[in-house]
């Protein structure tokens, strides 16, 4: 560990990062779900008005309480560093525009470039879901999250698609399709946070996506992690965050999510 690292209060940057996410969630709850008037970045890809009022606040708590650590965040921008934040102050932005309550707000701290600290939170559903490295993932209640490990064919599995990438889609359609007739059943959210959060509490049993941005994964990456679960990419290895493409889920999900993924086309 840099002695950066060393430095850093894990105690007070999980407080701090479940702060700023919940103060963040404020924003978007007292806002409304549906008519917000919406910015398009690219196909697919929005931002609102209370995307960026979300992040405000977000990064000032943070700021105030660590203003030496750098902090990468969705609209705002910046550099993302080996140690720092990575936040997503509205992950979900068609749902929350469209009047959908799946809709996340993420923070996270990356220390030596692995999740330490993550906080993912649901507006409008009151959950809060947290978790620190070695020390376990928790809900609002304070209640530890343990995932279950049932057998492939009673497993529900969550995915996206990727929208944004068209070049991805025949890739993903062919690991849908292993999951479809390999596992019990499959939903989508529409937000990555949620979708690895609800993976944790063991809403879901695994996950799967292609091409997100480290805003959307690092946190719910660790709540997984931390729930006993497995998470990497779709070859098996820890470069998920620089990637983007997740396999997340209970150790035996997680073997069979990786046996479909490897062997669609596309796998290297």
């Amino acid at each position: 560990m840099s002695q950066a690292a060393a430095d850093i209060d894990l105690t007070l940057a999980l407080a701090t990062a479940r702060y700023a996410a919940q103060a963040g969630g404020a924003i978007v709850r007292a806002s409304g779900l549906g008519a917000h008037v919406t910015e398009t970045k690219g196909p697919g890809d929005y931002v609102t008005a209370v995307d960026r009022q979300s992040e405000e606040v977000i990064v000032r708590v943070l700021s105030s309480a660590f203003p030496h650590l750098p902090i990468l965040a969705e609209e705002r921008g910046g550099e993302r560093k080996p140690t720092g934040w990575v936040v997503d102050p509205i992950d979900g932005t068609t749902n929350f525009s469209r009047g959908f309550p799946l809709v996340g707000v993420s923070v996270a701290l990356l220390v030596d470039g692995v999740p330490a600290v993550g906080c993912v939170h649901a507006p409008f559903l009151g959950w809060t879901y947290s978790a620190r490295q070695g020390m376990g993932a928790f809900d609002e209640k304070g209640r530890r999250l343990q995932l279950g490990d049932p057998a492939a064919e009673h497993s529900l599995i969550t995915t996206g698609f990727p929208f944004k990438a068209p070049e991805r889609i025949p890739r993903s359609l062919a690991a849908l399709d292993k999951v479809l007739n390999g596992f019990e059943d499959a939903r989508r959210t529409g937000a990555a946070s949620l979708d690895l959060a609800f993976t944790a509490s063991g809403v879901f049993n695994g996950y799967f996506e292609l091409g997100l941005k480290v805003w959307d994964i690092a946190a719910g990456a660790l709540l997984v992690t931390e729930a006993g679960g497995v998470v990497s990419d779709w070859d098996g290895a820890q470069r998920h965050l620089d990637s983007g493409d997740i396999l997340a889920g209970s150790p035996l999900v997680h073997a069979a999510l990786l046996q479909a993924t490897r062997t669609v086309s596309g796998a290297h």
